[in-house]
């Protein structure tokens, strides 16, 4: 049984690259394995599923064994299960169920990436401008019946 890959979407491909942390960028991740999970987690928070389109070749997909040997096969799991609302998704022994969650992840992560990119654009530190996009969708602010009126101190 061949090991499938998670691909990169061609327009995605450049901000992938700058989000790990390398000789040429400062990104938070350390590979793109953990670029794709973080934009899958996002992409779910955000109920946004994006089909790929073209492919990037640069970053080369990725092999499922990485995000096997960095411990997140348990998120594409959940993560396929609840999508798919079928425990068949995790079958080991089916070929087929494996390409549809390596499919699920792509879609949730391509999506991810999509606001990421919106909301990192002109960004010049990803790594604090990823925390503030974080904070600001853990704890919203409460809208205020009022809006704050600075005529009244003139």
């Amino acid at each position: 049984m061949a090991t499938h890959r998670v691909r990169i979407a061609r327009d995605k491909a450049e901000l992938v690259q700058a989000l790990v942390d390398s000789a040429r960028t400062t990104g938070p991740f350390q590979t793109y394995a953990d670029v794709m999970v973080f934009a899958a987690a996002f992409g779910v928070k955000l109920k946004k599923r994006l089909p790929l389109g073209l492919i990037a070749q640069e970053p080369a997909p990725i092999s499922l064994e990485i995000f096997i040997s960095r411990s997140y096969e348990p998120v594409i799991k959940l993560l396929s299960t609840a999508e798919a609302g079928d425990t068949k998704i995790l079958s080991a022994y089916n070929s087929d169920a494996e390409a549809q969650r390596v499919e699920i992840l792509e879609e949730y992560a391509n999506g991810g990436l999509e606001t990421l990119q919106e909301q990192l654009k002109g960004a010049t530190n990803y790594t604090e401008r990823l925390l503030l996009i974080l904070s600001s969708r853990r704890s919203p602010q409460p809208e205020s019946e009022e809006e704050f009126d600075l005529g009244r101190f003139l």
